[in-house]
């Protein structure tokens, strides 16, 4: 069964940090383009950061650059979400997505086939 999991969501306070865990099985994410969404309150689902397969190419949303670190460990089969400097614009449900090698459009919902079941991030003031 082909599936990702994120993990490492939680309660932080403004100016704090986590790392948020994305594993998969079922599938090799070194072959697969991989990207962070979220989705606050009210609000469409973002996309935050994307990775190419490989890790050739990331893309982070203005959002978050310079705060968010994607990075993957090929070994482990996981892709890792490192959030710095969180602040309460950062709570929401945070979503790990895959599709095979790119995808066609890096922060279209639609350009994946594989989601997870997300983690929820708090960030209180």
């Amino acid at each position: 069964q082909v599936q990702v999991v994120e993990s490492g969501g939680g309660l932080v306070q403004a100016g704090g940090s986590l790392r948020l865990s994305c594993t998969a099985s079922g599938l090799r994410l070194e072959d697969y383009a991989v990207a962070w969404f979220r989705q606050g309150p009210g609000n469409q689902r973002e996309a935050i950061s994307y990775n190419t397969w490989k890790g050739v190419t990331t893309h982070y949303a203005d959002s978050v650059k310079d705060r968010f670190t994607m990075s993957r460990d090929n070994a482990k089969n996981v892709v890792y979400l490192q959030m710095n400097s969180l602040n309460p614009e950062d709570t929401a449900i945070y979503y790990c997505a895959a599709v095979r090698s790119y995808a066609s459009i890096w922060d279209r919902p639609g350009s994946y086939n594989v989601w997870g079941q997300g983690t929820q991030v708090t960030v209180s003031s």
